[in-house]
């Protein structure tokens, strides 16, 4: 994995809603210039730091061919996503989890979403969203614009077998910036 960093236009000096956020991402994905500077790695993610709009955390993420984040979670920050090149693939699920003291939860029937995000498409979610988000191509890049707010205090990555879903690890900033 490598990274960058570049600024895309705030938007905003108050705190952003998840409609903000998803405006925003709809608006820098659609920036073609933006999108062709991203550097892409065959191997791994690739991302660049954005200026997201009001103080929000943005991202400009490549995904190679067959590449996923694993199921995660966004703990206190609302964010949005929006597909600019290539399709990506949501799973996530419509439960809030406990936002502390478990490790293994047992999920129950009917909560998996499953939402097929094409070039010009996305999505905002609210606090304690888990999903993993997916390129499904065998052959093409995706790209993607991701803002979150209030920043992200952390991640959790869970893993999941079944109806399973087991914490596994907590990542703080200073882990991916």
């Amino acid at each position: 994995m490598s990274s960058a960093s570049a600024s895309a236009p705030s938007t905003s000096s108050s705190a952003p809603t998840a409609a903000d956020l998803l405006d925003f991402v709809r608006r820098t994905a659609a920036d073609t210039e933006l999108i062709d500077s991203l550097p892409l790695d065959p191997e791994g993610r690739t991302w660049v730091r954005l200026e997201g709009p009001g103080g929000s955390e943005a991202w400009l993420i490549g995904w190679p061919p067959g590449t996923g984040t694993g199921w995660h979670d966004h703990a206190e920050s609302q964010g949005a996503f929006t597909t600019a090149r290539g399709t990506l693939t949501e799973n996530s699920l419509t439960v809030r989890l406990p936002s502390g003291g478990w490790k293994t939860l047992e999920l129950a029937d009917g909560v998996d979403r499953e939402r097929r995000l094409p070039a010009g498409e996305g999505r905002a979610f609210g606090q304690h969203h888990v999903h993993e988000v997916l390129n499904e191509s065998g052959e093409t890049h995706a790209v993607s614009v991701h803002a979150y707010y209030p920043p992200l205090p952390l991640i959790r990555r869970f893993s999941r077998s079944g109806a399973v879903l087991r914490l596994e690890q907590v990542e703080r900033p200073e882990d991916w910036q």
